[in-house]
């Protein structure tokens, strides 16, 4: 179907852009039996960027989730051509990532942990073999690598059009030369597209326009915050010594990757800072484009290229190439159903790791849209995660270019942005400022991470072991396991609920029983009808018809969007109040007797029982005070109206220096957490785990009236054994540190990874926590009975497991 014939007035689904990304989604929607969907590019398939991607398909990135979906896309890439007759020039030539320094070999060796489980074949080699594999790479500085024997590359213009081909043998209609100029809704949901040739109405688009998918998304309030960098390479004149069958090679130390072409070199750089380009907008005949060269932008890292691959140094330059691609804030692409519009989907911003990408995100997003869910964990790509504020052209600006930088910079565990901070301030910033905090950021806040000892430089030195802060944050856990710690956690989002439905719609979307007594504080899930955990939260009745809820600040987007879907003919009102209090955590065993110096409130366990919260006053100012817990400890959160919260920190802090009050961060609180096995949402649960699998039973009611949703599908589970379960585990080497996805070995056999780590400054380990699977029931006496080990960075480490906390396994602190 081309642009001269007629465009039809109605469709199922319409995909929006027809470069790889688009061409996979429509192939894999025929495939499930989609019958009507049409895809709509604005000038020719792959004129994008795709024609100009360097094609290669690698199955490793940078967690689990991310590289499930790269395999599935170089699977998919090796029968494309069988399947369809087209060519994709797919040849496994294997890949190699080098290591200049220790640093950057453990980065390496903790990828190869990590690409175990999802079984893809990887080894450790030395710098000699590396040479014997790439003879015209400098190995003399070089302390390891990785060899992935069957990545490949491949050309993306043939495997789009392998694509295209297959999705229109199964249905699909594919236009050329129709732009869409704007998204078509009513009541919250899409309806269609509109194009240069006249609407068309859909019951489900998918924006896939790659550079242009963030100026389209506006046009129905849908935020994409992406944007359009220049992303250089050189072609080299023919070198001796190259044939077909040299590997890929990246030194991401010198920003490089290289690959053959026809006996030459194409070398790629991800330059430290990036260029971004057209912020106001991207030209709609933009296609096969290319940008000016820019050797002063690139020649420094074309000399580092030189001393990896010397042979550059006297090879001529054939063509110098710059084309524009689209790379996001944090670094990793979007996908999912937008917060914003119901039945619009979006797959774009794919930070040159589209062509390794394309073929897994058609799969799960067909998926997700046919079935209503996706068929894998995809927290970390789903465009709920995102900010309005990230699509300001300031923001973009400056966190674009270092968001490009740092794909071949190294991952640090715990590494903070250094652009576009200071969005949010809590109003007690000033005042841990002064108390010798060193910020991160969340959501666009600046939050207290840790706090610096007096002499102490106010400085991240990062590592992949014990980090500078390391003992500072031990002395604020102590403080907060020992005596007592105060936590600013303003950044937390609240939610206010309220209308006659309040109490049955919360109670309908959530796992517990939250139509409880006024004051009364209700730890809940909110899950998917397959009874995996959408969120983790708590939610405080504030009045017949009010309830607070309180959720993290990186689940703001996504919460918020939950709660809007699901109030459709219900008598509510939602509103976010975040920014009217700021909030105040006084954790530890002296925090009730702190806190009875400066408020007549009776704070006994008689009178202020775990799970409560009351108005007290402190200071002059009314206070809302729950007693709740993320530390594991007696303490206190507090709401406090924002104009009054720096008296009531000063009275806190001024009292609080008879009990040896200490500031604490949240590496402190992330520590403490991790001791008490309390999950995190986005880690240790997710829309793929159940209460039941996350050891959260006690947080479901099942008997309340009117069940909830998810209901049905943990009742069919409910006396089931638990084949899948999360663990504790302690490691045995206390020089080592868990983070995320390290294999889990039972007996020898891998049987899972974990979700989170932190080091444990009580219990004097470092801990983790990580879901496992067998064929039988998971209890104590199986865990007891077996051989456990995690994989560190290639080695394996004998391990300590347990179903219950390695801290106050029975929780009689928090009561205390």
């Amino acid at each position: 179907m081309t642009a001269s014939n007629p465009l039809p007035d109605r469709v199922g689904i319409i995909v929006v852009g027809g470069g790889i990304v688009g061409c996979s989604i429509a192939y894999h929607l025929a495939k499930r039996g989609a019958d009507d969907v049409l895809l709509l590019e604005q000038n020719t398939l792959s004129g994008g960027t795709t024609w100009h991607a360097a094609g290669l398909v690698a199955q490793l990135r940078a967690t689990h989730n991310l590289t499930k979906l790269a395999k599935y896309s170089h699977d998919l890439y090796q029968r494309l051509e069988a399947e369809t007759g087209q060519a994709t020039g797919m040849s496994l030539r294997g890949s190699l990532s080098v290591a200049s320094d220790p640093d950057r070999m453990e980065e390496l060796l903790r990828g190869v942990s990590m690409a175990k489980t999802v079984g893809v074949d990887i080894e450790v080699i030395t710098p000699g073999e590396a040479g014997e594999k790439w003879p015209l790479l400098n190995t003399s500085d070089l302390v390891g690598a990785i060899w992935i024997p069957r990545d490949a590359q491949a050309s993306p213009v043939d495997i789009t059009m392998a694509l295209a081909k297959g999705a229109r043998a199964d249905g699909a209609r594919i236009v050329e030369g129709v732009a869409v100029t704007s998204i078509l809704t009513e009541g919250g949901r899409v309806i269609g597209v509109e194009t240069e040739q006249g609407p068309i109405q859909a019951d489900t688009v998918v924006l896939a326009g790659g550079i242009w998918t963030r100026h389209l998304a506006a046009t129905a309030g849908i935020n994409v915050p992406l944007q359009a960098c220049e992303h250089f390479y050189v072609v080299t004149s023919p070198i001796e010594g190259l044939s077909p069958e040299t590997p890929i090679l990246r030194d991401p130390s010198s920003h490089t990757y290289v690959k053959e072409e026809t006996s030459k070199l194409m070398v790629g750089f991800f330059e430290p800072r990036g260029k971004v380009w057209k912020l106001g907008g991207i030209p709609r005949d933009f296609t096969f484009g290319t940008l000016p060269e820019d050797w002063e932008h690139i020649g420094p890292v074309y000399e580092r290229a030189i001393h990896r691959v010397p042979a550059l140094a006297d090879a001529g330059v054939q063509l110098f190439f710059n084309g524009p691609e689209a790379f996001t804030p944090d670094g990793v692409y979007y996908l999912g159903e937008t917060p914003e519009v119901d039945g619009c989907y979006v797959a774009a911003g794919f930070n040159s790791v589209g062509i390794q990408s394309a073929g897994g995100v058609g799969w799960v997003l067909a998926d997700w849209i046919l079935d209503g869910h996706p068929p894998v964990d995809l927290t970390d790509v789903d465009i709920r995660r995102t900010f309005p504020f990230q699509a300001e052209d300031s923001f973009l600006e400056e966190r674009i270019s270092e968001s490009l930088g740092l794909l071949y910079a190294m991952h640090w565990p715990f590494r903070q942005y250094e652009s576009a901070r200071d969005r949010f301030r809590s109003p007690l910033h000033q005042r841990v400022e002064a108390a010798g905090a060193v910020f991160g950021e969340l959501g666009g806040w600046e939050r207290a991470n840790w706090y610096a000892p007096p002499g102490m430089e106010r400085e991240y030195r990062y590592s992949y072991g014990r980090q500078n802060w390391f003992e500072a944050s031990a002395g604020e856990h102590r403080a907060t396991r020992q005596r007592v710690a105060i936590y600013d956690q303003s950044s937390f989002t609240k939610v206010l609920v309220e209308g006659p439905d309040a109490a049955a719609f919360l109670d309908w979307i959530s796992a517990n029983r939250v139509d409880e007594p006024v004051g009364k504080v209700v730890y809940t899930q909110w899950l998917n009808p397959q009874g995996g955990i959408e969120a983790d939260l708590t939610i405080t009745r504030t009045g017949d018809e009010s309830f607070i809820v309180v959720t993290a600040v990186a689940s703001t987007t996504r919460d918020l969007a939950w709660l809007r879907r699901h109030a459709a003919d219900r008598r509510v009102k939602i509103t976010d109040v975040s920014a009217q209090h700021a909030v105040l955590s006084v954790m530890g065993p002296d925090s009730r007797r702190l806190l009875q110096t400066i408020t007549g409130a009776d704070l006994s366990n008689e009178g202020f029982p775990f799970g409560t919260a009351r108005t007290i006053e402190i200071a002059g100012s009314a206070v809302r005070a729950q007693r709740v817990t993320y530390v594991g400890e007696l303490g206190w959160e507090l709401y406090i109206p924002v104009a009054e919260a720096v008296a009531v920190y000063d009275t806190i802090t001024t009292a609080g220096s008879a009990f040896g009050l200490a500031h604490a961060g949240y590496h402190a609180l992330f520590s403490c957490r991790t001791e008490c096995g309390y999950r995190h949402f986005g880690h240790d649960v997710g829309p793929h785990d159940t209460p039941l699998e996350a050891g959260l039973s006690f947080a479901v009611d099942f008997d309340k009236p009117g069940g909830f949703i998810g209901r049905q599908a943990l009742e069919q589970v409910r006396d089931r054994p638990r084949t899948k379960r999360l663990l504790q585990f302690q490691l045995e080497d206390q020089n080592l540190m868990l983070y995320h996805d390290e294999p889990i070995y039972r007996d020898g056999v891998m049987v899972g990874r974990t979700t989170s780590g932190m080091y444990g400054h009580t219990v004097g380990a470092p801990l983790g926590m990580g879901y496992v699977t067998a064929p039988e029931q998971i209890d104590q006496q199986l865990v007891d009975g077996s051989v456990w080990e995690i994989e560190v960075a290639a080695r394996r480490i004998t391990a300590r497991a347990s179903i219950r906390s390695f801290y106050d396994p029975s929780n009689l602190r928090v009561k205390m």
